[in-house]
């Protein structure tokens, strides 16, 4: 089910695991690896691609939530700030959210946008999960330890889970992180 309002979100009941992170960062790529299902949330490398948030319900256990991106999209201000709107309602209003996890590119580190959103997160007193995508594409162990010390400088209270989608690294503790948040 897709929202681009909130009177649109659908009735709460499952524990809800929210992806949050920039544009193109890999939120539809992990939820598609985290599923097993190819194309379950749609893969774009253009920026912007989701602009609704999206409600995948996994295992009759949880609901995936995959939430637009934010920084860099091709995409008209009024649009971009429907989505801030639209993200932050969501975040906000739900009973049911129990982890999000904030996607960041292991690349890139941190950036501006993405430690606001974190610290807002937790002011907010949401659970949160920072998963370094992409972690394929760091060249050599040099890169990666450089990437995972600047990761850690940053994380506050946040666990750090290290993604790719090409591997699979990072599956099985992301799952673990999910399964906590079942409810019994």
């Amino acid at each position: 089910m897709s929202a681009v309002r909130p009177g649109q979100f659908p009735p709460e009941g499952l524990p809800e695991i929210a992806f949050l992170g920039r544009s193109n960062v890999g939120k539809s790529s992990l939820l598609n690896t985290l599923t097993g299902v190819k194309g379950l949330a749609h893969t774009s490398s253009t920026p912007g691609r989701t602009q609704a948030i999206n409600f995948f319900q996994v295992q009759d256990k949880w609901c995936f939530v995959d939430l637009p991106g934010y920084g860099y999209a091709r995409v008209p201000r009024d649009l971009k700030d429907s989505w801030k709107h639209l993200i932050e309602s969501y975040l906000v209003r739900r009973a049911p959210l129990a982890l999000c996890c904030l996607l960041l590119d292991a690349r890139r580190g941190w950036m501006d946008m993405d430690l606001e959103l974190r610290e807002w997160l937790q002011g907010q007193g949401l659970r949160c999960m920072v998963i370094a995508t992409k972690t394929d594409k760091l060249k050599n162990q040099k890169e990666q330890r450089a990437s995972l010390s600047a990761l850690h400088a940053h994380l506050g209270d946040a666990e750090l889970v290290l993604f790719s989608a090409v591997t699979g690294q990072g599956v099985r503790e992301i799952w673990q992180a999910i399964s906590k948040t079942h409810k019994t």
